[in-house]
């Protein structure tokens, strides 16, 4: 297994915090209804877990511009008020981020949601003593990639980046830190799969919370 000793971790939220996909699963057929779409089923919305919201309602429903504001607004009228709860902590998680802060390490959040919700969230389930940044997309800083994400949070850190490291579920968190020159695990206990981890080039792949841990010792 591969080893690492970079200082400071930043954690993607969705897939990789907490399982989210049924609020956000939930949320995404309400806009569908709103929008007067067609009700996909659950299984067929598992793909909105992780990407930015513009992305998935462009390349997934076809929407130009106009429709993707409409959408989103939809969406997050009822994730805001619901949705963003309807979530769990990972088995592990907690014992994890306790023992890598207890080893010294410096912990972040970089997440595509919005930056307020995933505060709301990390509070809600009592995560957020753990973490230094809780950094996300917000409504005046266009943060709407992984990479602009990344590097607000390795700025409020005043990181370098040899000394910082990424852990998220999906292809957009390693390839938003590769392209930044940063390093990326992936995680397999989220949305992601070993294939993509590969095809992205994940510097490492993990299949739970506590082998996290073991890349560090």
């Amino acid at each position: 297994m591969a080893h690492f000793t970079q200082n400071i971790i930043l954690f993607d939220l969705d897939g990789t915090l907490t399982d989210s996909a049924e609020g956000i699963i939930r949320s995404a057929q309400y806009m569908q209804e709103k929008m007067d779409i067609p009700i996909w089923q659950s299984e067929d919305l598992r793909f909105m877990v992780g990407p930015p919201l513009r992305e998935s309602f462009h390349n997934a429903f076809g929407m130009n511009e106009t429709q993707i504001e409409q959408g989103i607004f939809y969406f997050r009228e009822r994730y805001f008020a619901v949705g963003l709860f309807e979530n769990a902590v990972y088995d592990g998680i907690k014992q994890t981020l306790k023992t890598l802060r207890a080893m010294g390490k410096r912990l972040a959040v970089a997440t595509s949601k919005h930056q307020s919700t995933a505060l709301r969230i990390l509070e809600h389930f009592g995560l957020t003593e753990y973490f230094e940044i809780i950094g996300g997309d917000d409504t005046t800083s266009a943060r709407n990639t992984k990479a602009k994400v990344i590097a607000y949070v390795m700025q409020e850190m005043q990181a370098d980046t040899k000394d910082i490291i990424m852990v998220g579920d999906r292809k957009y968190d390693i390839e938003g830190a590769h392209a930044l020159g940063i390093s990326a695990i992936g995680v397999l206990y989220g949305y992601g799969s070993t294939e993509e981890f590969h095809a992205c080039g994940a510097d490492a792949i993990v299949k739970t919370p506590q082998d996290i841990v073991t890349l560090f010792q």
